[in-house]
């Protein structure tokens, strides 16, 4: 925080009010960067569980469990479907407002303008959120059109596992 500097539109240093009131945008935003944190990790949990799921059905079906196993599968995975997209969508608005947070005050860096990681980041959890809806519609069909084999569904279910680690990269490293 460069407090020789003033916020905009001061002259001269920055006066104790200014301070506190640039202090209180930092704690703001500290708040909604941690909402953002916790509403990312229950829709990643969501994506992680929902293909789990699916291979659950698809064993159960193979091995002649009763109905009431299969249907409370479902139950879960509808469930846990509705789950991750109205975390998804709270991450989305903590994510946008710590975008445009630096706009709030000068002391928070521009995001957009210099880094370039967030744009790789933002590829990549677009590639997360079609395979959530993708394994979601699949959980949703697989009455009518049936699933693949468990092994299959066990091997599409890792591919969420390197996209995370990618964004994990990109957010911590923030190499670009």
């Amino acid at each position: 925080m460069a407090v020789a500097a003033g916020l905009p539109g001061q002259r001269g240093g920055l006066t104790m009010a200014g301070f506190f009131q640039c202090g209180r945008m930092l704690m703001w935003y500290f708040w909604i960067k941690a909402l953002h944190v916790l509403f990312v990790m229950g829709w990643v949990a969501a994506v992680f569980y929902l293909p789990r799921i699916l291979v659950n059905l698809a064993e159960v079906k193979a091995a002649g469990e009763p109905a009431a196993v299969s249907a409370r599968l479902e139950l879960m995975g509808r469930r846990l479907y509705r789950f991750g997209h109205i975390m998804f969508g709270l991450s989305v608005i903590c994510g946008l407002l710590l975008w445009q947070g630096w706009r709030m005050t000068a002391s928070l860096p521009p995001v957009v303008g210099q880094a370039h990681w967030i744009h790789a980041k933002l590829g990549l959890v677009a590639v997360l959120f079609v395979y959530y809806i993708f394994t979601g519609r699949r959980l949703k069909k697989h009455a009518s059109k049936g699933l693949p084999s468990a092994l299959q569904l066990r091997l599409a279910n890792e591919l969420p596992v390197f996209l995370v680690l990618g964004v994990l990269y990109l957010v911590m490293a923030r190499p670009f």
